[in-house]
């Protein structure tokens, strides 16, 4: 197993990859396609095993973290890699894997292909929908049926998010990095109960490619991980858990205004991308889901 380690928001997953979560702001979900809103600042990460007398018991798993979120926000997650030695990374939301809609498991498969590679996977702002798309990752309450799980499995089992980080194969790439004037790391930054958890939905559409694996799936160390999951709370949960006062966040109506552009780009034309996952593409956009409530409540009345 690698060593789980955290650096300020930063959680480390071995010697070379880490994960950090960005928030963004949450881009319209009105049919039309946007290019990636910008990151304004990572959110604050917590170990879960400096309040175990404050949370429930299905979340006192071994390198498990929180996150708090508000509905108004969303969220990026943003990798760091060596370019000379990279890492299989597999995302889940909610039990369901964020790459190809099916149900989480800790295998790598390549029909369709469950996980990505970091480098040259940068970051992943939400669920493949494919064609170079992805519906963002938005935070809704558990319990209402909106998770991405919710609409696939029925259940709401989990709210968070999970990331399982695997090694390469000893001898498919150096064991030592190159002179340190050539090292690169990827660092992209670019500038229990239900009424603790917060899940995530699927929000508007936005360009994202997720890139095919180059090295192909006999390079990964199926028995050489680690492996951690991240719960999300709302404020008022936040405050409870650790007894102190949810940061605020930078976003208002005025930043949705301020930020209509600079958005970030990725230069990628010469990348691949993987073909979309027909189960995710039928999950539905949170808009489109209270949109159905509110008819079957006048339907009722």
């Amino acid at each position: 197993m690698l060593d789980i380690n955290i650096e300020k928001n930063r959680i480390r997953i071995g010697n070379r990859f880490s994960v950090e979560f960005q928030r963004t702001l949450r881009i319209p979900d009105d049919g039309e396609i946007y290019p990636l809103p910008p990151g304004l600042g990572e959110f604050p990460v917590h170990r879960v095993a400096n309040y175990l007398d404050h949370i429930p018991d299905n979340w006192k798993k071994e390198n498990s973290f929180f996150i708090p979120m508000y509905q108004k926000e969303a969220l990026w997650v943003a990798f760091s890699a060596a370019t000379w030695k990279p890492n299989a990374v597999k995302i889940g939301v909610g039990n369901i894997n964020a790459i190809s809609g099916e149900r989480w498991d800790e295998q790598l498969h390549d029909n369709p292909q469950n996980y990505i590679v970091c480098p040259d996977q940068p970051w992943l702002d939400g669920i493949n929908v494919g064609e170079g798309f992805i519906r963002q990752f938005v935070a809704v309450p558990l319990g209402l049926g909106d998770t991405i799980a919710a609409q696939l499995t029925g259940v709401d089992e989990f709210g968070g998010i999970q990331i399982l980080v695997y090694e390469p194969k000893v001898d498919k790439f150096p064991d030592n990095p190159p002179p340190e004037s050539d090292i690169l790391l990827e660092m992209v930054s670019m500038t229990g109960s239900l009424e603790y958890e917060m899940g995530l939905g699927a929000g508007g559409k936005m360009q994202q490619k997720i890139y095919p694996d180059e090295y192909g799936l006999e390079t990964w160390d199926i028995e050489n991980y680690g492996y951690i999951f991240v719960y999300i709370v709302n404020s008022e949960k936040y405050r409870e858990i650790t007894g102190f006062e949810p940061p605020p966040s930078p976003i208002t109506a005025q930043t949705y205004m301020q930020y209509g552009f600079p958005w970030f780009s990725l230069y990628d034309e010469e990348k691949g991308d993987l073909p979309a996952s027909a189960r995710l593409a039928e999950v539905k956009s949170i808009e489109k889901r209270e949109a159905e409530r509110a008819i079957r409540v006048e339907e009722t009345q």
